[in-house]
C-alpha cells in the first residue's frame, strides 16, 4: 500500500471548515470528490487538523492510501494530473502538489507544529474586508503586546477552547505569539504551537482586543490561564480573519515550495 500526501490551499468563505460533515459543504467533501472522480476510485482523505467554518488555509496536507504507484494514480506526469484536479476543482480551492510519504506518515499525527495568522484593520477597506476583522479603532498596542507575552509555553489553554472540540486535553506547545503592527492601520497576530483547541486562536484575539480597548488589564491574560474558564475569555474575533499558513513535519519529509 503506498501513502500520498495532497498539499493544497483554499478560501473558507464558503466551506464549513475543513472535515467531512452530513449536511453542509466542506472543503474535504469537495476535494474527495474530485480526487475519486480523476482517479477512478474512492479517496478519503485524513487531514492535518481541521479548520472552522470560514477560516482560510494557505497550507494545508492531507493523506490517503492506494495501491497503485503514483504516475498510474494521476495518469501521467504530476504536474499534468494536479493541473487537470485544479481544473476540476472550484477557484476557491488549489491543489498545490500530489507526492507519495513513506507509509508511516501520518497528515496530522506527524506534524510538529502549526502556525496561524489572524488579521484586523482598523480603517475601512473593501480589499481587506473578506480576510480581516475591522474593528472600531487602533487598540492600546502597549498592553496587547504585554498580555500577549504570557500565551507562549507548555500550559493548557482550555480558557480558549470551545466545548465539544473532542480533544483529551488541553495542554499546548505554543512557542510564538506576537502581533505586528503596520502603518496602514492594519496588524497580523501571528501564533505558532504544537496543536491548537478548537475556536481557541479567535479567542484568544476576542480577548487580547478586549484588553487594547480597556476592558479588560493585561495582567488578567496569565489569570486567566492560569485558572479561567472558556466563560471567562473575550468574545471569539470573526473566523474570517483566521488562516492557516504553516504546517512543519519533520525535517526532509515535507519539501518547502518556493
Amino acid at each position: 500500500m503506498n501513502r500520498y500526501f495532497v498539499q493544497l490551499a483554499y478560501d473558507g468563505t464558503a466551506y464549513h471548515g475543513w472535515q467531512r460533515q452530513p449536511n453542509a459543504l466542506t472543503v474535504q467533501e469537495v476535494l474527495e470528490s474530485a480526487l475519486s472522480q480523476f482517479m477512478g476510485q474512492p479517496v478519503f482523505l485524513t487531514g492535518q487538523g481541521r479548520t472552522d467554518t470560514g477560516v482560510h488555509a494557505l497550507e494545508f496536507y492531507a493523506h490517503w492510501d492506494a495501491m497503485e504507484d503514483v504516475h498510474t494514480l494521476l495518469r501521467g506526469p504530476m504536474e499534468e494530473g494536479v493541473r487537470i484536479l485544479n481544473r476540476m476543482l472550484p477557484n476557491d480551492i488549489v491543489i498545490h502538489r500530489v507526492f507519495q510519504v513513506s507509509a508511516d506518515l501520518h497528515a496530522r499525527y506527524s506534524a510538529l507544529f502549526r502556525t496561524y495568522q489572524y488579521r484586523i484593520h482598523w480603517s475601512k477597506d473593501p480589499f481587506r474586508a473578506r480576510y480581516s476583522w475591522q474593528i472600531t479603532s487602533c487598540p492600546d498596542w502597549d498592553s496587547v503586546h504585554k498580555a500577549s507575552a504570557f500565551l507562549s509555553g507548555n500550559r493548557d489553554f482550555g480558557c480558549f477552547a470551545k466545548t465539544g472540540g473532542g480533544q483529551y486535553h488541553d495542554v499546548c506547545n505554543l512557542t510564538h505569539a506576537q502581533w505586528t503592527v503596520s502603518e496602514d492601520q492594519s496588524a497580523v497576530f501571528e501564533v505558532r504551537a504544537n496543536r491548537f483547541l478548537r475556536n481557541m486562536v479567535r479567542a484568544m484575539v476576542g480577548t487580547l482586543i478586549e484588553v487594547g480597548r480597556g476592558y479588560r488589564s493585561y495582567e488578567q491574560i496569565n489569570d486567566l490561564l492560569d485558572g479561567g474558564t472558556r466563560a471567562d475569555a473575550g468574545t471569539s474575533a470573526p473566523a474570517h480573519g483566521l488562516s492557516l499558513v504553516c504546517v512543519e513535519y519533520p525535517e526532509g519529509i515535507v519539501k518547502k515550495l518556493s
